[in-house]
């Protein structure tokens, strides 16, 4: 014949049943202040600090200088990387502008433009929408024409931010037009 659960219980003396809780309790309690001890090892294990992925990179004014001149001598609209954006996520190159004019309105999506004006003046078209946007690759807008622009002269010595999502044009109509761009990406760029 089977019995319930409170006819046992009933059947056990008062002192049984209050060894039991106390039993039960300290159970409970020795559980907890061991997950809370594992706790508080997993937490406390040694981080240590990342280490380099590529080399540091290091170009003096002078070597600046001579790589906007050796841009400038080949004529037209040229740049060249001075930390290659594959495999980092970022892209730093200096870029030489003979002339620049009706170049399509961009807009990045995972990344961000840093500008820095070595030489010369350009017009950029910042901010606004694309009109007619077109993806050319993914995260890569572009757009004959853009609405609600605001036009801004830059020069020589100016730095200039522009966050992703931001419509952006240069145009340079001057004697050319040299510039730092540091190219920072939301992640690791693709080899």
């Amino acid at each position: 014949m089977k019995q319930s659960f409170t006819a046992n219980r009933a059947a056990q003396p008062r002192s049984c049943r209050g060894d039991n809780r106390k039993h039960m309790t300290r159970i409970l309690f020795s559980a907890t202040v061991a997950i809370f001890a594992l706790a508080i090892l997993a937490s406390a294990q040694a981080r240590i600090p990342s280490t380099a992925t590529k080399p540091f990179v290091i170009k003096t004014k002078q070597e600046v200088a001579d790589i906007d001149k050796a841009l400038e001598k080949q004529g037209g609209n040229k740049n060249l990387d001075v930390v290659p954006a594959a495999g980092v996520q970022m892209r730093v190159a200096i870029f030489h502008d003979e002339k620049r004019e009706g170049d399509q309105f961009e807009v990045h999506d995972s990344s961000d433009d840093i500008y820095y004006v070595l030489e010369g003046d350009a017009t950029l078209a910042l901010g606004g929408s694309l009109t007619e946007a077109k993806e050319i690759s993914p995260g890569e807008w572009r757009s004959k024409t853009a609405a609600g622009t605001k036009n801004v002269v830059i020069r020589k010595g100016d730095l200039i931010v522009v966050p992703r999502g931001t419509v952006h044009q240069r145009t340079v109509t001057g004697k050319g037009f040299s510039m730092i761009l540091i190219k920072v990406f939301a992640e690791t760029a693709k080899p």
